[in-house]
């Protein structure tokens, strides 16, 4: 399977115009702090209070499974595009057909330039929301899968 990548204006107009869903696959206190409006989080990773590090959500799939179905219209956004990747790659293999988000919340810049690469959500003044959402955060999807 492959998986189609977009802009964020694109990601946009197909969240406004086409039903597409966001799912902000970044960890639950980078989703609190900033995302697109209306964007749904399902963290790929989790942060590691013990470590310091980053791991993986061994719920990512069955959560997912458990929210949409597999020809529900996704977005899959980060904050550059390498999380957004995978996660679509993964659902990809598992029967989606997932629009990842290039640039992600925060956009993608060259290292050593610090040209701009793919723009973010974010930069590109895009809506925007903070905190929590009883509905489509992570606590009310990650509960969905857990009760299904």
């Amino acid at each position: 399977m492959s998986v189609t990548h977009v802009g964020v204006q694109e990601a946009h107009r197909l969240q406004t115009d086409d039903g597409y869903t966001y799912v902000d696959v970044r960890s639950v206190p980078e989703y609190e702090r900033g995302h697109p409006d209306g964007a749904h989080n399902v963290p790929l990773l989790h942060f590691d209070q013990r470590t310091g590090q980053m791991r993986p959500n061994p719920d990512f799939l069955a959560v997912m499974q458990a929210n949409y179905p597999v020809d529900a219209k996704l977005l899959v956004g980060c904050q550059v595009g390498g999380r957004s990747g995978k996660a679509a790659m993964l659902l990809a293999q598992s029967g989606y057909a997932p629009v990842n988000v290039k640039g992600g919340f925060g956009g993608h810049t060259d290292p050593a330039t610090g040209q701009v690469i793919d723009e973010g959500w974010s930069q590109a003044g895009l809506p925007v929301a903070v905190g929590d959402s009883d509905t489509v955060g992570y606590q009310a999807l990650h509960l969905k899968a857990a009760t299904s």
